[in-house]
């Protein structure tokens, strides 16, 4: 068994039987949504090559979107748009997404193990938070690369729509070439218009 179950094995000890990882992709970006997932992996699941989703090339993150999906107790994913990271903080979107994928569980965990260090209110559901846990738990792993894959595609299709951004390429993140393309062409409605302050004093 590998050093990834450790932190659910604890838990396992303490009499948690379900326990769901919880992970956001995109808090970063100037645009586009930010994205939660959470997973609940069946007991001790060995899943060749899971790791943190920002260790992983995109071909190998997108085989083991496949092999979670298939083979999770039960997932959930939530988008949060640009319009409403402005409205309550990229924070709280974050925290909207996460409550959202949880919500979307069709099982109830007894513990969420969330990466990072702060702690979204699940309600009846216990957290747990672990800073790097994207590379320290399964479930938490798991959850990285379905939000990470999801938001992913989610911007492959923009760029069809924006196509001067290059956002298939950057994702929206702050990249040269991005705020060239801002410069050039001004936001898009998907561009988070709190993060580009420092371009239109927004």
């Amino acid at each position: 068994m590998s050093d990834l179950w450790k932190f659910e094995h604890a838990a396992f000890e303490k009499g948690c039987e379900l326990i769901c990882g919880v992970d956001e992709a995109g808090r970063g970006p100037l645009a586009g949504p930010v994205c939660a997932a959470a997973v609940i992996l069946p007991r001790d699941l060995e899943i060749e090559g899971l790791n943190d989703s920002k260790k992983l090339s995109d071909k190998r993150r997108r085989a083991l979107y496949d092999i979670i999906t298939e083979q999770a107790v039960a997932y959930g994913v939530a988008m949060v748009d640009e319009k409403t990271i402005d409205e309550i903080n990229i924070l709280q979107a974050t925290f909207l997404a996460m409550h959202q994928a949880v919500d979307q569980l069709t099982v109830q965990p007894s513990l969420a193990l969330v990466d990072g260090n702060r702690e979204p209110d699940f309600g009846a559901i216990p957290v747990q938070t672990i800073i790097k846990g994207d590379s320290l738990s399964a479930n938490i792993a798991a959850a990285s690369i379905i939000a990470k894959v999801t938001r992913d595609c989610f911007m492959e299709e923009q760029d069809a729509v924006y196509p001067q951004y290059g956002f298939a390429v950057h994702k929206g993140y702050g990249t040269q070439a991005h705020y060239a393309a801002l410069r050039e062409f001004g936001p898009c409605p998907i561009h988070r218009m709190t993060f580009l302050k420092k371009l239109y004093g927004a």
